[in-house]
């Protein structure tokens, strides 16, 4: 089974520099366009469905892919929904580290509870659709420390509309590729 992790395309917020979240802020037109650009990249693989966080987001990410590649568009995972920044959310980098240095406090959720959703919606994706090789599309933070958690080593940053994958072909799953660059020791 393959996984391909997709970054929701961008919105305003993320153009601003603000902190998202669980908040559901809708995709703009650049954020549109990388999730057209987000067809080409998968379409050098084979994709069975994809499936999404109910965020508005990443859903209408996911209804770009998958009318873009012509594949089934699955349910939505809350398990997906991105970390929840509490107080911080709306605020930029600049105001929120002032208050919550390290995104600690103000009600910002732990990493730790990021990761366990994270691999609880693996389960869920492989349990829902076993065998087949699915894209998913959801949020930075929920990808990166994830896919940092499986691999044993950090991430930087995941790209708006970039592609990241992880398969289960020899046994537990092991990161391929992050941001679409390959990883030279998995």
């Amino acid at each position: 089974m393959k996984l391909g992790f997709i970054r929701h395309g961008q919105t305003d917020w993320n153009a601003e520099g603000r902190l998202q979240g669980s908040s559901d802020i809708p995709l703009n037109d650049v954020g549109r366009q990388q999730a057209r650009d987000a067809v080409a990249v998968l379409g050098a693989g084979h994709w069975d469905a994809i499936v999404s966080s109910p965020l508005s987001r990443a859903r209408e990410t996911a209804e770009i892919i998958s009318d873009g590649l012509g594949i089934e568009l699955g349910r939505s995972y809350d398990e997906l929904i991105e970390r929840d920044y509490g107080q911080a959310e709306g605020m930029r980098d600049e105001e929120w580290e002032v208050l919550w240095p390290n995104k600690n406090g103000g009600g910002i959720e732990a990493l730790d509870s990021v990761v366990a959703r994270g691999r609880k919606a693996i389960e869920l994706i492989a349990a829902d659709l076993p065998g087949r090789n699915v894209a998913i599309v959801c949020h930075g933070t929920i990808i990166r420390y994830t896919l940092s958690a499986l691999a044993g080593r950090p991430f930087d940053t995941i790209l708006n509309g970039s592609v990241s994958l992880l398969d289960d072909d020899e046994g537990p799953w092991a990161v391929r590729s992050v941001n679409g660059e390959s990883l030279v020791n998995p």
